[in-house]
């Protein structure tokens, strides 16, 4: 009788519940703190409210530079008579913008966008609402008028008028806190749909932050780990033969003092404070000193060199016996005994005797070589020299020192090692470690980089070509110099030099969200009214790689410089992690739309936002789909958990869409460093890319190069000073999946022997066969604190025979820093055990 009374309980559980919930609720949107983004919550009574989600914000707004730089200020939320809802809120107390969003669901945001507000300073405690034809944003302006502005899409806005709109604000109790924000009247399955949407990013967040540490808990009853894996050569498919390449960014000074070889820190004299918004130390005499009082110097712009680097010093010499200029190159001149360093400079006399430069380098006042260069001619004059230093040292200086009293200018300062990677003036102990990734293809010149730091900052290829005095330098977004002498044709030479296809990326007609040049970001884009110059831009740079000097301009602008033959361009990017708001749209589409009716045959690579969800990513997707693009390029930073939990990331993407390219990823861990257990990750991770080779097109992990004491982002790859190249484990890990690439995937699979919860997660398994070669690998990845018997079924392979095979193996405790692979033998059957050490990556090559 209990029992039956129990079940009737329980059937009417349900329909009590139903019957207890209110039919409609407040709800509030407000933000806690500028940074804090939009927060909801919910009330019965209209005063007293509880918070949807503890601290998840609904949206957040991406206006604004980097991090803390993007605010959000008096949020208002309104329900439109379709159903939509629509937010606004100001940006910056002196912004003539002011930001909109669109949600069906409160839950997930359309793209944002910034419509700027001519004839007014600021747009504060904004307001929308709706008529049934057009949106009215009213605002308050710097002077405290209210204004009000209409739109028939929520993009384009007229002028400004006076608004009898108040900035609608109320107080509430939320948790117990007095919060300023909006208040509407909602149905309650809308909260409830808000409610389990909230809890089920917590909960997805709490399997993101697992972490290696906590395994020897996570899996205390865990002794030992039996698993099957079962390799079907029956099950095949085709596969991209460009999945592994690189990534280059100049970041981290990765170009100037770090690839480019050239060892003179700013030798063009074309510092300047807005390099570093402001610094007046990053000035036109950065790196350069006067030793001694004989010489007085000063920088002019008369005169130049050439009008793309106007800014030259000027040296007056009232006593050469006491007068020296010394440069001290990036941490110093690393230099070795014997070895040959080219020296160039430009000079020009301007007044008093004419005499010649002795030029050396010095070393802890030992001079280590020394050499002479003609005087100075009446207009600029390029002299040329070689140094052999007699001692090696990795911390000297360049030393010029005038023998005669007079004034003569000084430009494009320059010297560089005779021995650089094939002799195109690139480092070559950093080419060859590039090199051993066997990658296969190069973006570039970056992801930031390339769209720049506000409009007038975008990259400008055309600016990094010809003669080095003849380059445009520019300031990098990463806050230093860019020469520009690492420019399009030393990138597309590299391509060649190392069997990469060229991948150039340029920017969709807006710059990096994240600019910070007028104090804050979205810089809107290029003027429509300029836009067809820019395209232009674009088409002329697929001439120049590919152009007939004979008969196309561009084509013979590269022949000039050296390469007639085409460099056999095959793909374009368009864009670099973008929001995709209406202001990118238009143009993204306007590019993509001239390459693909001017080059048909070139592979155009699209953008889907800076992340791997959310409005940007969909809207991204959306645009993919509906234009047809061929490819896209995705971006994502992840936790170890996040890698664990989506190794079927790409399992059940469409087949018949745009292809993928997966620009930008790493594993990051607290604290940001890279080991064993990131490495493991991506390793991990390569082995899905694998699987899915037939929709993932190309990877590279990012970013790629880091130099010591020069970082604004980390982990990185490889880190190197002047002297020394410091590969990182999760380069070790990429060298092995890069050095193990196949054109065929073979159906592989796990079976673990234990149900216990989180260890088929932490297992990988894929392979590969090089049909060129007849080569086959299998990649086996365990992540667990336990070894793993692995029984390996290859009867499917044609193994009918024991034989041997070569293992290389990545292994180390989870934490550890300085983990390299080690090679041995094994040997191998149709049916063999194989133990997986904890925390390992296998490679065994058949």
């Amino acid at each position: 009788m209990k029992h039956l009374l129990l079940l009737a309980a329980l059937a009417l559980a349900p329909s009590l519940a139903r019957a207890n919930q209110p039919d409609s609720v407040w709800l509030m949107a407000y933000c806690a703190n500028p940074t804090a983004g939009l927060h909801l919550a919910y009330s019965g009574n209209g005063h007293e409210f509880t918070t949807i989600g503890q601290n998840h914000a609904f949206v957040k707004s991406d206006f604004g530079s980097w991090g803390g730089g993007k605010r959000m200020f008096d949020p208002h939320v309104a329900r439109l008579a379709d159903g939509t809802w629509a937010a606004v809120w100001a940006v910056g107390e002196k912004v003539n913008q002011f930001a909109v969003a669109t949600s069906t669901n409160l839950a997930d945001w359309m793209p944002q966008d910034y419509p700027y507000v001519q004839g007014v300073g600021s747009c504060l405690a904004p307001t929308v609402s709706h008529n049934g034809k057009q949106f009215a944003v009213a605002f308050t302006n710097e002077n405290g008028q209210r204004l009000e502005t209409l739109s028939p899409d929520f993009y384009h806005f007229a002028a400004p008028q006076p608004s009898q709109n108040a900035a609608v604000r109320t107080e509430r109790v939320v948790d117990g806190t007095k919060r300023q924000g909006t208040v509407v009247r909602v149905e309650w399955p809308l909260v409830k749909q808000l409610l389990a949407h909230t809890q089920a990013a917590q909960l997805r967040s709490q399997r993101y932050d697992e972490l290696a540490k906590d395994n020897e808990t996570r899996f205390a009853g865990l002794d030992e780990v039996k698993v099957d894996v079962h390799i079907d050569g029956n099950h095949t498919k085709p596969i991209t033969d460009k999945l592994i390449g690189i990534f280059f960014e100049d970041i981290n000074y990765a170009a100037d003092g770090g690839l480019y070889a050239e060892m003179v820190q700013n030798r063009d004299f074309e510092y300047a404070p807005s390099d570093r918004l402001g610094d007046k130390r990053w000035n036109a005499t950065h790196s350069w000193r006067l030793d001694g009082n004989g010489m007085a110097m000063h920088i002019a712009t008369n005169q130049p060199l050439h009008a793309n680097n106007p800014h030259h010093a000027v040296l007056a010499v009232s006593n050469p016996a006491d007068a020296a200029l010394e440069n001290a190159g990036f941490d110093g001149f690393a230099v070795r005994a014997g070895e040959q360093y080219d020296l160039s400079l430009f000079s020009r006399h301007l007044d008093g005797q004419r005499g010649k430069l002795r030029i050396s380098l010095v070393a802890d006042g030992r001079t280590l070589a020394t050499t002479t260069v003609g005087a100075p001619g009446k207009t600029w004059r390029q002299a040329k020299a070689t140094l052999r230093p007699s001692h090696t040292a990795p911390n000297a200086v360049l030393r010029i020192e005038p023998t005669a009293i007079g004034t003569f200018a000084l430009d494009m300062v320059s010297l560089f090692p005779r021995d650089t990677y094939k002799g195109h003036g690139l480092r070559r102990d950093l080419c060859e470690t590039l090199e051993a990734l066997n990658p296969k293809f190069m973006r570039f010149p970056g992801g930031c980089a390339a769209h720049g730091d506000g409009i007038h900052n975008i990259y400008n290829w055309k600016e990094t070509i010809g003669q080095p005095w003849e380059r445009k330098p520019a300031r990098n977004i990463w806050g230093y110099h860019q020469t520009r002498g690492l420019g399009y044709m030393e990138y597309f030479q590299l391509c060649e030099d190392m069997g990469m296809e060229p991948l150039p990326v340029v920017a969709a007609g807006v710059p990096c969200q994240n600019s910070s040049d007028r104090g804050h970001g979205q810089q809107g884009g290029i003027p429509m009214n300029e836009m067809p110059a820019y395209v232009q831009d674009v088409l002329d740079l697929i001439e120049w790689a590919n152009g007939d000097p004979r008969t196309t301009e561009w084509g013979r602008r590269r022949a000039q410089q050296g390469h007639p033959a085409p460099f056999n361009l095959k793909y374009v990017g368009i864009g670099n992690e973008d929001l995709i708001s209406k202001t990118f749209e238009e143009r993204y589409l306007m590019i993509i739309k001239a390459v693909e009716e001017r080059y048909p045959e070139i592979v155009v690579c699209g953008t889907v936002g800076p992340w791997c969800e959310g409005s940007d990513y969909e809207r991204g997707w959306q645009l993919a789909k509906q234009h047809n693009i061929d490819m896209v390029d995705e971006h994502y930073y992840q936790t170890p958990g996040w890698f664990i939990h989506n190794q079927n990331y790409y399992d059940h993407y469409d087949r018949n869409a745009s292809q993928v390219y997966l620009g930008e990823y790493a594993c990051h861990v607290p604290g940001r460093h890279n080991n064993i257990e990131t490495a493991l990750c991506e390793a991990m991770h390569i082995c899905g890319l694998e699987r899915n080779g037939d929709i993932v097109h190309m990877s590279s992990y990012a970013p790629l190069l880091a130099k010591d004491n020069h970082t604004q982002w980390r982990p990185d790859m490889i880190y190197f000073s002047n002297t020394d190249v410091r590969p990182t484990v999760g380069y070790h890990a990429q060298r092995m999946c890069g050095q193990s690439q196949g054109t065929t995937y073979i159906d592989s699979r796990l079976a673990p022997h234990t149900r216990h919860d989180g260890v088929r997660q932490r297992l990988a398994v894929s392979t590969v066969r090089d049909d060129a070669s007849g080569r086959t690998w299998i990649k086996l990845v365990n992540l667990l604190p336990r070894p793993v018997e692995a029984n390996l079924s290859l009867e499917a392979m044609g193994i009918d025979a024991p034989r041997k095979a070569r293992l290389t193996l990545l292994t180390g405790a989870h934490d550890d820093t300085q983990a390299t692979p080690t090679e041995s033998e094994i040997e191998v059957a149709a049916q063999f055990r194989h133990t997986l050490p904890p925390y390992s990556f296998s490679l065994v090559e058949l």
